[in-house]
């Protein structure tokens, strides 16, 4: 992948990412970050649900060719996901029997797609 395909698909993810979060506020959930990075990790969005603390992941797929968008969160994502909110948790003064949940938004096209509590925390 030459610069230009990153520099693309990096603004395709961004404006995904943007859409994503403008359906969960559209949905009463409150944007608390965007793009938390850590040395384990990358959390897309992380949102309040009332009194629960959600870390989204958002993929984009053109097709569902391969299976689609939902299907590229498999279980090694999940662990990293998993691993990187339990840094955040720790990170920002929350504690880490504090309600959260794990949620996926995928895109297959334009179609979105919002799987909450699309799975448990994974460590192992």
């Amino acid at each position: 992948m030459n610069q230009s395909q990153k520099i693309n698909k990096r603004k395709v993810g961004a404006f995904y990412e943007q859409a994503a979060a403008q359906h969960l506020m559209e949905n009463g959930l409150i944007i608390v970050e965007k793009n938390y990075r850590c040395s384990v990790g990358e959390i897309d969005i992380i949102a309040l649900d009332r009194d629960t603390l959600v870390f989204v992941e958002v993929k984009y797929r053109k097709t569902t060719w391969s299976g689609g968008a939902l299907a590229s969160v498999n279980q090694t994502k999940q662990r990293t996901i998993s691993k990187t909110a339990m840094i955040y948790l720790l990170s920002h003064g929350w504690y880490p029997d504090y309600p959260c949940r794990f949620d996926v938004i995928g895109f297959n096209g334009d179609t979105l797609l919002w799987i909450r509590n699309a799975f448990d925390t994974r460590f192992n």
